[in-house]
């Protein structure tokens, strides 16, 4: 197993992998409850970004096709049996790049690609323009995480902990300043989007429809960036890819 996968509940006897990729600033934290939420044979893989959590001691990636050479080798490790890519946020856009690379690196592609929370890569200019960057001060990176819902309520007292999320998230900022699109570019797989309602997501969410040479289906979710906080732990029960056969409503 790759080393920069984490598997919250081991399920050997699994038949499917759904591998998550964070958001910006993110790690695999966030993700780790949904290992009891899934069906029986699908196991839960977290992919964990460099210079966090068990990878503290890893550099940050030094740019976007940095993030991605060492991605594509923990999708490798999960590609034996079928598996879909999720991602939030950023993470989004990490997935998308991963499934448009799966043959070239010469491993199964994706059954699905699952993207939460996130404006249509092909906007990639925009989007740059409408969120802070790393070059910002501590203050307003501060503000967009906890407005965001980002910061933890007990991370907020803690300098030391703060100084390790700015980090991060300057760390992948930069990385996302180096992420450039390539027109015309899809995936061949059946695609999700998954979006807040508040979030001001709803045009992004429908321009994916045109990165996909398959299906695309696109679910309207209560509350903003990250839904609600007792949404969260549950958004499994909305990636239809777990769930074959059943109406998501």
């Amino acid at each position: 197993m790759s080393r920069s996968l984490l598997r919250p509940l081991p399920r050997p006897q699994a038949t499917r992998t759904l591998l998550c990729l964070s958001f910006c600033g993110g790690g695999t934290a966030p993700f780790r409850p949904w290992a009891g939420a899934l069906p029986a044979d699908v196991e839960l893989a977290l992919y964990c970004y460099p210079g966090r959590e068990t990878r503290f001691g890893v550099p940050f990636a030094a740019n976007w096709e940095a993030l991605l050479a060492d991605a594509v080798e923990a999708v490798r490790s999960v590609a034996g049996r079928p598996y879909a890519l999720m991602g939030h946020s950023m993470g989004a856009w990490v997935a998308f790049d991963l499934a448009r690379r799966a043959r070239r690196a010469a491993f199964a592609p994706p059954q699905a690609l699952i993207a939460s929370g996130a404006d249509a890569p092909c906007q990639w200019q925009h989007v740059k323009h409408t969120v802070p960057g790393p070059r910002d001060p501590d203050e307003v990176l501060l503000g967009w995480m906890v407005g965001n819902g980002q910061i933890p309520q007990a991370l907020r007292a803690d300098p030391g902990m703060l100084r390790i999320a700015l980090d991060m998230l300057r760390a992948d900022m930069r990385v996302m300043d180096s992420h450039r699109y390539e027109a015309g570019a899809q995936v061949q797989v059946p695609l999700q989007v998954l979006y807040g309602a508040d979030d001001g997501m709803e045009e992004g969410a429908e321009r994916w429809r045109r990165l996909t040479s398959k299906d695309c289906e696109v679910t309207r979710l209560p509350g903003g960036h990250f839904y609600t906080p007792e949404l969260w732990p549950r958004l499994p029960e909305y990636i239809s890819w777990l769930h074959p056969g059943m109406q998501i409503i």
